[in-house]
């Protein structure tokens, strides 16, 4: 697991929660002034259960303290189970990506675990001018392919002004849905949302593997990098993550390849001075918990150059037991990471946790020199 890579540990120089008490999920954070912050996250009653709500949190001083104010669209609660990523547009806006599950009985599942099945959805965005104060209507984005989706990454915006976000297909609760599984989708759009197009941005070898939980990042060169949760269909085992490369906006992507580490659900970070940063969960190896690699990629090696644990668990999932793969997911006990590289450089790491010492979303925020070497402000001081 990322062999070569340096392990020193991170400096830890805060820790703590955005929101304490509900099971969360989804969580990632906007930066929108030199401290303020906006946390999109997602409160549910349990995994997989269809009462998932959109809600958000503002720090006014640097991600130290947090105030909640509650579902974004409270007409929704009940109505439709909603999973939405954060992000900030080029042109200071910030924008809702993910799905909208209409529900009948928010106490039912979405979830089929024997077949993998997502109850049908629609993949959704939305959009605020004035710091995430009021939100557009959620619109729908056509999906390229059958199936439903899985998106639990955000909307990046490009220097040349292209949206682009990216989901796994899944099946639907019709057995009759044939659903090509075995790659993660890009959706495209160059008008800021009125039409959009698509390509294949991870194709994964074996036809009976499947993803989740992709994302994807433009790095500071221009080049476009994204990586997902990769697994076997018929084991569960998780494969390395993989990753793919773009130069041209996402239309194309390399052949896909892989980063050589072995963990689950992926979040990604650009560096202002180039390269990235990987956050992602790894339960079934020691000191499970989220890890962190700053990388440099090319076509055919993800470079990692620091591989160490951000946070480490105290259990990875909630009923004690060694499973911890993609089948027993409402079972884990943390996950769904997000990294942001603040305003002074420190390095800002979120998550869903359900663990003995709490239960929300929980944050660490590492010293940037103690990430990468040398601090690196963000130079436009929003991601």
């Amino acid at each position: 697991m990322g062999a070569g890579a340096d392990p020193t540990p991170f400096e830890v120089v805060d820790a703590g929660f955005v929101v304490r008490g509900p099971l969360g999920a989804c969580s990632r954070v906007a930066q929108i002034g030199e401290k303020e912050l906006v946390c999109g996250h997602v409160t549910r009653s349990a995994a997989g259960v269809a009462d998932y709500t959109v809600e958000q949190a503002r720090s006014l001083d640097g991600g130290r303290t947090w105030e909640s104010s509650g579902p974004i669209w409270p007409d929704l609660v009940g109505r439709a189970s909603m999973s939405m990523a954060l992000s900030r547009g080029r042109d200071g806006s910030l924008l809702l990506y993910g799905t909208l599950t209409p529900v009948d009985d928010p106490t039912t599942s979405w979830w089929d675990g024997e077949r993998q099945a997502l109850l049908d959805n629609d993949l959704v965005w939305a959009r605020s001018r004035d710091g995430g104060r009021r939100w557009t209507r959620p619109q729908t984005i056509p999906m390229p392919i059958p199936g439903s989706a899985e998106a639990p990454g955000p909307l990046t915006t490009t220097s040349g002004g292209r949206w682009i976000g990216v989901y796994a297909p899944y099946n639907t609760f019709d057995p009759s849905v044939v659903v090509d599984r075995s790659q993660i989708v890009a959706v495209m759009s160059d008008d800021e949302g009125r039409t959009w197009n698509s390509s294949s941005m991870l194709r994964f070898a074996d036809a009976d593997a499947g993803g989740a939980e992709s994302w994807v990042v433009e790095l500071s060169d221009g080049r476009l990098v994204g990586t997902a949760w990769s697994m076997s269909l018929t084991t569960g085992e998780d494969a390395p993550i993989p990753f793919g490369i773009s130069y041209d906006g996402g239309s194309t992507w390399t052949p896909t390849r892989s980063t050589g580490i072995v963990g689950q659900a992926t979040s990604l970070a650009p560096l202002p001075r180039g390269g990235l940063l990987l956050a992602y969960t790894q339960r079934a190896l020691a000191d499970p918990g989220i890890w962190l690699a700053v990388a440099t990629p090319i076509d055919d090696d993800f470079g990692v150059r620091r591989l160490a644990p951000a946070w480490v668990a105290e259990r990875p999932t909630l009923s004690g037991g060694a499973d911890a793969g993609h089948d027993e997911w409402t079972d884990f006990a943390f996950g769904e990471p997000s990294v942001t590289v603040l305003w002074d450089g420190d390095v800002l790491v979120t998550w869903y946790c359900d663990q003995p010492s709490g239960r929300g979303i929980r944050y660490v925020r590492l010293a940037g020199e103690s990430v990468y070497g040398s601090k690196q402000s963000s130079a436009r001081g929003v991601r």
